[in-house]
């Protein structure tokens, strides 16, 4: 056994080579630290835009439209409720949205980064044509989270935060899905459409969250996603076997069109349910019908080995969403109107 005086002079006699070692090390060190708190050159600001999708408005339409349902159905459902209220949340929401949907999308290209660059459709985002580094988009989404979670502090209602934040681990979860299932639109659907419980939760009244009808709906929602989201991948099945990815349009196969009826079949009775729990009229069971109908009509002439044709059949999720928006909308203004309960104040 050596003793201390021995450790002490072995200790010491290492010093000056540690001491020259991190005196080699430190200058590119801070080369890198520099390099990576730089500010952002054009072509980086045109990529963190494109890391968070905001040259389209598709993800954000995802999941808003499920918030804008949630204030909907409460605003049908309480009396006491005014229009005002309703409306300026759902201004809040909609921005806080836009926020999501960037985070989202900025992570899913961070964690997907080395699979986009073997997929013809996706090749030519910001992170695998070298536009931004990998460093510098993980510390755009860093500043991203940052700001996300202290206006969602700021805010939300204590309700709706402790909900949302259930599905916080999905948005790094989702990302690495098809790398080992094949069920990758269950997490997205979830994550997306929480929101039909927050809308609720910040509005209530009476400190209640009717989740006897908001659970039918959720779960309509989640049938919806399922199946948009399954045709959408159908654009990159052939891509996706190659590098050996997993996606429920692979594990589907020709199946896909059949699986996706019954989603959808599921979609309008689930929503038709929740609306039975909360009271809803005929306006909304009427838009429920021609929503389930425009999707099964488009999924009955889409070509599932035709890309284009998947990317024309997943460009119908706003109109879908927003018909059943727009039958919760005009319900609760005519329940309101026939029940002389005022619309705005």
């Amino acid at each position: 056994m050596s003793s201390p005086v021995a450790s002490y002079f072995a200790i010491a006699s290492s010093a000056p080579v540690a001491f020259k070692s991190l005196k080699h090390s430190l200058p590119s060190k801070l080369s890198a630290l520099q390099s990576l708190l730089a500010v952002p050159t054009a072509t980086e600001l045109q990529a963190c835009w494109e890391l968070c999708r905001l040259q389209n408005g598709m993800g954000c339409a995802t999941v808003f439209i499920p918030v804008a349902w949630s204030i909907a159905m409460v605003y049908y459902a309480q009396a006491n409720l005014t229009g005002l209220e309703a409306l300026t949340r759902t201004l809040v929401y909609f921005f806080l949205c836009i926020g999501i949907k960037c985070l989202i999308m900025t992570i899913d290209d961070i964690l997907d980064y080395d699979i986009d660059a073997n997929v013809e459709r996706t090749k030519k985002r910001a992170l695998p044509r070298g536009a931004i580094s990998i460093e510098r988009a993980w510390l755009f989404f860093a500043m991203q989270v940052v700001a996300g979670v202290a206006l969602a502090y700021k805010t939300l209602s204590p309700d709706a935060l402790a909900i949302s934040m259930t599905v916080w681990p999905l948005y790094v979860l989702y990302p690495t899905c098809k790398r080992w299932m094949s069920f990758a639109p269950v997490p997205l659907g979830l994550m997306f459409n929480i929101g039909i419980f927050m809308g609720w939760a910040d509005l209530t009244k009476d400190g209640r969250v009717a989740f006897d009808a908001l659970l039918p709906i959720y779960i309509g929602a989640l049938l919806w996603t399922i199946t948009y989201e399954t045709v959408y991948q159908h654009q990159d099945k052939l891509d996706d076997v190659k590098i050996g990815m997993k996606s429920l349009a692979i594990f589907c196969d020709k199946y896909t069109i059949p699986v996706c009826t019954a989603t959808t079949i599921g979609f309008g009775t689930f929503m038709a349910y929740g609306g039975w729990m909360n009271g809803q009229g005929f306006i909304y069971y009427a838009a429920v019908v021609v929503a389930t109908a425009i999707l099964l009509k488009n999924l009955m002439v889409t070509d599932i080995d035709q890309p284009k044709q998947c990317m024309q059949f997943f460009l119908l999720t706003p109109t879908v969403g927003n018909i059943v928006l727009g039958g919760l909308v005009a319900d609760a203004v005519a329940h309101r109107v026939a029940e002389g309960i005022p619309l705005l104040l």
